[in-house]
């Protein structure tokens, strides 16, 4: 029964890419300052960083809206652990874009929704549980949001308003994102996480028809999902370059079937159903579907806007390559697949019922080491590799900053 599980999702992906072509208290005050404090040259022109995302990036946004369901726990220690307490960042410390700002020479970007906070060299928009389809939209087809309705839509309204309220003509908003950076992403995934949920097999992990066939209707859901998640992306995208953006990344997806989330709840027990990296092969055949989707969109754009930058950040082989080379990056490659904080122990210490943050769950020893922080999102440590990959190792392309060679 697992491996039929496999062959038809292997098959359903195949065949659609053949079809169509968190509460918690504020930063700890040393840590802002610290921020903010190093005086560093402006790099390649760029003065302030312009975030849409989910809680790969959200630096305290759902912190502030009110984080429920499973992201309640992200709204306390041992989230924030590496940096002196709970901000509303999905890890233990700094994401990939804190590491972004720093390298840029700029202060780490506060949220949208933190009233009264400096703005000047940038905002995030990104809100962790945050969809690129509204609400409405994914619920016509049967998948509710569960945690936010700050969709890709309302971060790209938000961003309108606050344009419009600190200048005062479209001109000084084309002069404002000519020294900018406008990252429109990574966002989509929870649109496809949303729909494999609504369809996850009952639980107590027995294989039966009645569970593959609500597999089956999660993976053709999420497929359907693919083309408008990616044309909302794509239309964003031009509205910003419309704006006067000139410099614009637009990340890929993760490769799903190395998230130690996902392979938990497949639970594979079929050695065929995973590839060279020990990842499952059908979940990633689904979010390079995405990715190839995305990059045609990205290469319509580039036709359009010719003089703009307009960057495909390859988050699925940045983070194949940094899982391969764990060793050398001196992650434990004995648990490269392992959630440092979790419950449940195993290959990849992930329970649903018991994530990080809530009772039962337990912190590994030297999160450095590990890739993944709660089963879902990166450590702190992975995110630096990941940041340095795609910034400084030519992984988003073409290169949306020329760093100083050092």
């Amino acid at each position: 029964m697992a491996t039929m599980a496999r062959i038809l999702l292997a098959a359903l992906v195949a065949m659609l890419l053949i079809v169509g072509p968190c509460h918690a208290r504020p930063a700890p005050e040393q840590t802002a300052k610290s921020s903010t404090v190093e005086e560093k040259a402006v790099v390649d022109g760029i003065t302030a960083i312009y975030n849409f995302g989910d809680s790969l990036s959200d630096t305290g946004n759902l912190l502030r809206e009110g984080a429920t369901g499973m992201l309640q726990h992200t709204t306390g220690l041992p989230y924030g652990s590496a940096i002196g307490g709970a901000t509303g960042r999905c890890s233990d410390g700094y994401l990939m874009i804190d590491y972004l700002a720093k390298d840029l020479g700029l202060p780490l970007l506060n949220p949208y929704l933190d009233e009264g906070a400096d703005f000047s060299h940038g905002v995030n928009f990104a809100v962790a549980g945050a969809t690129v389809l509204d609400a409405a939209a994914l619920a016509r087809r049967g998948v509710a949001v569960p945690h936010t309705n700050s969709s890709l839509g309302v971060q790209l309204q938000r961003f309108k308003d606050f344009m419009s309220a600190n200048t005062r003509s479209p001109q000084e908003i084309h002069e404002k994102l000519a020294h900018s950076l406008v990252m429109v992403g990574e966002i989509g995934g929870n649109d496809y996480n949303y729909a494999f949920s609504e369809n996850k097999p009952a639980a107590g992990g027995a294989r039966s028809i009645y569970s593959l066939g609500r597999m089956a209707t999660g993976v053709v859901e999420a497929m359907a999902l693919v083309p408008d998640v990616v044309r909302s992306v794509t239309i964003a995208a031009r509205e910003l370059l419309d704006m006067g953006a000139t410099r614009v990344v637009i990340p890929g997806n993760f490769p799903l079937g190395c998230v130690p989330s996902y392979m938990a709840a497949v639970n594979e027990t079929d050695p065929a159903a995973y590839d060279a990296n020990g990842c499952l092969a059908a979940l990633n055949l689904f979010a390079q579907m995405h990715n190839v989707l995305l990059q045609q969109g990205i290469r319509e754009l580039r036709r359009s806007y010719p003089s703009a930058t307009i960057s495909y950040a390859d988050y699925f082989y940045a983070y194949v390559r940094m899982l391969r080379n764990a060793g050398k990056a001196e992650f434990d490659e004995a648990a490269r697949t392992e959630a440092c904080c979790g419950a449940g122990g195993g290959a990849y210490n992930f329970d649903m019922d018991r994530m990080c943050g809530a009772p039962g769950a337990s912190v590994c020893a030297r999160p450095d080491e590990r890739i993944s922080w709660d089963g879902v999102h990166l450590t702190q440590r992975a995110n630096s590799v990941m940041s340095d990959l795609l910034y400084h190792k030519g992984f988003a392309s073409p290169a949306p900053v020329e760093f100083p060679r050092t």
